[in-house]
């Protein structure tokens, strides 16, 4: 098992929790929530990528959040809510456990280290989707792909990120003509190797010196939320 909020759990409530969780394969562009939709299962990600999009009225959407084996897809469910506000799909394929609404509620209730766990990584992903905003704001195309490569690969592990640059606009809600720029520079400079759908990380050092402030924060924050869950 690979989520790190179930391997933190202590025995007791991880006896209590396992029998409650059903592993599924979660393919890539999965959704696991939907906007204004009931949540009717959460998701304690073991492998892959799964993204945060706010989602406008006229069908644009853009990334404003990340998360993978550190984190739980359902986060609405803790504060008590029966539906998102966001859209998370997985954009790299993977697996989980699932657990249903209705399971997961009562053993917040019977579980005070998961109930601490899952307040935490919410607290953390709303840091995040407020860094997230900033620096789409704020950085320009290159900065954000740095840290989009970044923040994925603190996640997934490994060098190659399977996506495409269709994709990675979409994430970064830009124009595909921009990643492609983006990437030309990073991949230029070295940093980065780019064939069809798969970017190779090859400089992570020289990465983090291309991203903006905005990485180094996200990490710090998600660092923090690690430690105190321990």
């Amino acid at each position: 098992m690979a989520n790190t909020i179930l391997r933190k759990l202590p025995r007791k409530e991880y006896n209590a929790v396992f029998p409650r969780l059903e592993w599924v394969n979660l393919p890539v562009t999965t959704i696991l929530n939907q906007v204004a939709k009931p949540i009717e299962h959460g998701y304690f990600i073991n492998s892959g990528l799964a993204s945060v999009l706010t989602v406008l009225a006229g069908g644009k959407s853009v990334e404003v959040g990340l998360t993978g084996v550190e984190g739980f897809v359902g986060l609405p469910l803790v504060a008590g809510f029966k539906s998102s506000s966001t859209r998370v799909i997985m954009q790299i394929g993977g697996s989980g456990f699932k657990i249903s609404a209705k399971d997961l509620v009562r053993l917040l209730r019977e579980c005070p280290v998961l109930e601490r766990s899952l307040q935490q990584c919410s607290q953390s992903m709303a840091l995040q989707s407020t860094q997230v905003a900033a620096c789409n704001r704020l950085h320009d195309v290159n900065q954000r792909l740095a840290r989009w490569l970044l923040m994925s690969q603190d996640r997934i592990g490994g060098d190659v990120v399977g996506l495409t640059q269709e994709f990675l606009a979409h994430m970064l809600g830009t124009r595909r003509a921009s990643v492609t720029v983006a990437a030309g520079v990073l991949q230029k400079a070295g940093l980065i190797g780019y064939t069809r759908g798969q970017v190779t990380i090859n400089d992570r050092a020289g990465l983090e010196s291309a991203t903006c402030e905005c990485y180094a924060s996200i990490n710090r924050q998600s660092k923090l939320w690690q430690n105190e869950s321990a």
